[in-house]
């Protein structure tokens, strides 16, 4: 197997950008164009993988600090207060979205004694051709959906446990994470900018544990450190297309257009049978 190129390396930087965070599912994508790499004798190394979903992890923080930097400000104080017993009612709305992003991320625990047949459906194009289309229908259907009021101020905690489940569902490869959790906010009764936010807040915990437990196995692996800084444009890449992407789907929330996708996904997901069917 050759090793992975400058070229391969962009690519592949440039469809995590925009996947992981267009309703469209990073995974299937890149399980695809992994698929296409390596039938052209390309090696693209686990290792790789997990830097990629750091450097769109890196858009998340630069897209959404202002969020992040209230919560970690929120957190000290609110173990202060419960040291002191002096916690204020209503809670600060930044650090009732901490309790929130932590309740829905229990579902993805869930996951974890399956992880291993989960991560081997990327094998399976026919699954990934499922998935898509899957996820196509979640997004035409959000579309209709009524539009909600809820914000981190009156969401409840079985509200995003629900989008919690779907973040969980999402973990299969071709559904995607930021379309499932974005519509089932819209399903819940979020605000669709809330239900954007959400989401993406979501994420920081869900790549940060699948990277701690992806980073053993591929560190594992054979890492050619010759290639590091090859491997270090491609996160580049995707930091800076994935910061681009959440700023599109920002203005596409306020339109409410998530169908739009749903077209997409649907076509991404007949080219994948295909490539499954001449692949036999």
């Amino acid at each position: 197997m050759s090793r992975l190129s400058l070229l391969s390396a962009i690519l592949l930087g440039l469809i995590q950008g925009v996947a992981e965070f267009l309703p469209i599912s990073s995974s299937g994508h890149l399980a695809i164009a992994e698929h296409l790499l390596s039938t052209g004798s390309i090696d693209v190394p686990d290792f790789y993988d997990v830097l990629l979903h750091l450097g769109t992890l890196i858009a998340v923080f630069v897209a959404y600090w202002q969020d992040i930097r209230e919560m970690v400000v929120e957190f000290f104080s609110g173990v202060r207060d419960l040291a002191h017993g002096t916690t204020p009612n209503p809670v600060p709305p930044a650090r009732r979205l901490i309790l929130l992003i932590i309740v829905g991320t229990l579902p993805l625990f869930a996951v974890l004694p399956v992880k291993d047949l989960v991560e081997g459906l990327s094998d399976n194009l026919y699954f990934v051709a499922g998935a898509l289309v899957f996820t196509g229908l979640l997004l035409f259907a959000s579309d209709r959906v009524r539009k909600g009021r809820k914000t981190e101020k009156n969401a409840t905690l079985v509200d995003v446990l629900l989008v919690g489940v779907g973040q969980a569902i999402a973990t299969c490869p071709g559904i995607s994470r930021s379309g499932t959790t974005i519509t089932a906010g819209c399903f819940v009764g979020f605000e669709r900018k809330f239900a954007v936010r959400f989401s993406f807040l979501l994420s920081i915990p869900a790549i940060l544990g699948a990277n701690i437990l992806s980073l053993k196995d591929a560190l594992e692996g054979e890492i050619i450190w010759a290639d590091v800084p090859v491997y270090l444009v491609g996160v580049v890449v995707a930091a800076v297309v994935g910061y681009l992407c959440i700023r599109l789907l920002r203005m596409i929330a306020n339109k409410g257009r998530f169908g739009w996708f749903a077209y997409y996904c649907w076509a991404a997901g007949a080219l994948t049978l295909v490539l499954a069917v001449m692949g036999k």
